[in-house]
């Protein structure tokens, strides 16, 4: 017990507030300050993704301009005007990348489980870090029977959180499972003079002819441009699940880590568009094509009745690049 506080919020907290108006109205947040200059916010309607990430002072992530949109203005269709974005979305479990339909099942844009509410959600706290705990029930009759368990474990020592979450097939049948951690890079934390990192092994595929035409630039951030058409990268990784940014203006960077056996996809996302400006840097175990493409390649997963599938990240605010 420390003498000094009244309340331990004084020095670390989780708060959870309720937005008023507008289409994020009556959403359920989660505020939470480490004590050491990371703060973000889970959205726990929107599964319990990450809608807001700064660290000591700086943003980090991309908030799209729709803001926030509760669940019940998702109409299964119109994904974009629904994607908040901020720093992580969460796209699967059914289906990540365009519409498309496979085994005769018609499957929207990046899944429906962003817009998943948790069920149930707690937090405890101990003097090393803050875990935050949200169930996402992703079941329906005569369909898929999947729980999404999250843990965000927050650490109380410096700028640094780990997501894990652990899939169950609630099911008696097998199921696909795609998941892709689309996580978005805003400013000020990226502006042109961003240097970005990625660990590949040199191989780039763009996935459109666009993004072939530029593709000797796929590392570099320009300046906002009107008019801009998005570039889709996949890096192949084959020792380590990494890829960091870093601001040198403000010395202040992010760094990701994986482990690229588990998510064995990694898709950069460049948009450099005039207020539509975000880098995503996006671990999964698949690409964004839509599951039909995947299913034909050969490399789409599944997951079996009763089992059990754990995905992790690890996220860390850095202040020096050659951390």
């Amino acid at each position: 017990m420390n003498p000094y506080l009244g309340h331990e919020s004084q020095l670390h907290r989780v708060e959870e507030y309720r937005l008023m108006g507008g289409k994020g109205d009556g959403m359920r947040l989660l505020e939470i300050d480490n004590g050491c200059g990371l703060q973000m916010t889970l959205s726990l309607d929107r599964c319990c993704d990450i809608s807001r990430l700064s660290y000591k002072g700086m943003n980090m992530g991309f908030f799209a301009p729709c803001g926030y949109v509760a669940p019940a203005y998702y109409n299964g269709k119109d994904f974009l005007k629904a994607f908040t974005a901020g720093f992580l979305t969460t796209c699967g479990l059914e289906a990540v990348g365009g519409p498309c339909v496979d085994a005769g099942e018609e499957l929207p844009q990046h899944g429906s489980i962003s817009f998943m509410p948790a069920s149930r959600y707690w937090w405890e706290m101990n003097e090393e870090e803050i875990r935050i705990h949200a169930v996402m029930e992703d079941a329906w009759i005569f369909a898929r029977k999947l729980t999404m368990e999250r843990t965000v474990i927050v650490s109380l020592k410096k700028g640094s959180f780990q997501i894990v979450d652990d899939i169950r097939n609630d099911g008696d049948k097998e199921e696909p499972l795609e998941i892709l951690y689309h996580m978005n890079m805003g400013y000020p934390l990226l502006d042109e003079d961003s240097v970005l990192s990625i660990a590949n092994d040199g191989k780039v595929t763009a996935r459109s002819q666009n993004a072939r035409d530029h593709i000797d630039t796929w590392n570099q951030i320009e300046k906002p441009q009107p008019q801009y058409q998005e570039r889709c990268y996949y890096h192949a990784m084959p020792k380590e699940g990494k890829a960091a940014l870093w601001q040198p203006k403000h010395k202040k960077g992010i760094l990701l880590t994986w482990d690229k056996d588990n998510l064995d996809c990694f898709t950069q996302w460049k948009m450099m568009g005039i207020r539509d400006y975000v880098l995503g840097l996006e671990p999964g175990n698949c690409y964004p094509n839509g599951r039909k493409e995947m299913r034909e390649k050969g490399i789409l997963k599944f997951i079996q009745p009763g089992q059990t599938v754990r995905y992790a990240l690890q996220i860390d605010c850095i202040t020096n690049w050659e951390e």
